[in-house]
């Protein structure tokens, strides 16, 4: 690729608070790389009501070098790319297309590898042997993914919705060859907690628009670990409570740094400093 300048794009709904365009920018930049990140925002004037395979092929026509997509495409670009990776095809989910030259498109998913590399530097001694997932939406194949291909050996997804709990369960089952997960009902859940090592928020209970936690975090003692996915705020609820408690926990600023890092090397081939995407992400 020409890396004088890189232009890349996000495609999704409800893009005005994404911090993933500011961060690319400067990493370019920081690299000498004239660098142009575009919001592709179906609930904005210009993509409104535009087809996804519409907005893809745009994309191609005009040189982007790669594109990350988000809620609610990521399952839907998968059919449309002309390669995926391993991971991303045991997924069935997509958050980062590296365009080529010729205008090839391959599909990968970093919230699988930010999540897994927060895990490791923000709880690097944890307990790992059971863990409680709450939420099976969203980023929920990926999170449930890295944990149990990096250390937990039997994960409890539990979900509002229990066939939505047990069929991502069936899926990461079958895409790492073993019975580690298992899909639950989310009422009642704080049982499992008490008794599990650690729990991951992965709904978007404690955002500012979804104040509050998904759980009865009575339920937790400073035996516990406590991860969320939540980033904004950064200090949720859930895990204030936690850190209260005397419970390790980790942010979901870790997340949602570490997939722009792996995504941005992925688009360009260079080594991104986390340190100075950090810098970035928290300086929004």
């Amino acid at each position: 690729m020409n890396r004088d300048s890189i232009l890349l794009g996000l495609i999704g709904e409800g893009l005005d608070l994404s911090r993933t365009p500011a961060m690319h920018e400067a990493e370019g930049l920081a690299h000498g790389a004239a660098t142009v990140y575009r919001r592709i925002d179906t609930r904005g004037k210009r993509a409104s009501g535009r087809e996804l395979k519409t907005l893809l092929d745009a994309a191609l026509a005009l040189g982007f070098n790669g594109l990350n997509i988000t809620h609610p495409f990521k399952q839907a670009i998968v059919p449309l790319l002309d390669e995926v990776s391993e991971q991303a095809q045991q997924l069935g989910a997509v958050n980062t297309v590296v365009i080529s030259p010729e205008g090839r498109t391959t599909g990968h998913n970093t919230d699988v590898t930010g999540f897994a590399r927060g895990l490791e530097e923000g709880l690097p001694q944890a307990k790992m042997d059971t863990v409680v997932q709450v939420g099976a939406g969203g980023v929920g194949n990926a999170v449930a993914y890295a944990l149990v291909t990096h250390g937990v050996r039997e994960l409890l997804v539990a979900d509002l919705d229990s066939t939505r709990a047990e069929a991502l369960a069936a899926e990461i089952n079958k895409a790492i060859g073993r019975e580690a997960v298992r899909g639950v009902d989310a009422r009642g859940i704080e049982t499992s907690i008490a008794q599990a090592d650690g729990v991951v928020n992965a709904t978007p209970m404690g955002m500012l628009a979804h104040p509050g936690t998904a759980f009865d975090t009575a339920c937790l003692t400073p035996a516990h670990w406590v991860a969320d996915v939540v980033y904004m705020p950064i200090e949720t609820e859930l895990l204030a409570t936690a850190r209260a408690l005397g419970c390790q926990t980790l942010d979901g600023t870790r997340m949602a740094i570490y997939q722009a890092v792996d995504a941005f090397g992925l688009f360009t081939g260079l080594e991104a400093d986390a340190s100075r995407m950090r810098e970035t992400f928290l300086s929004l």
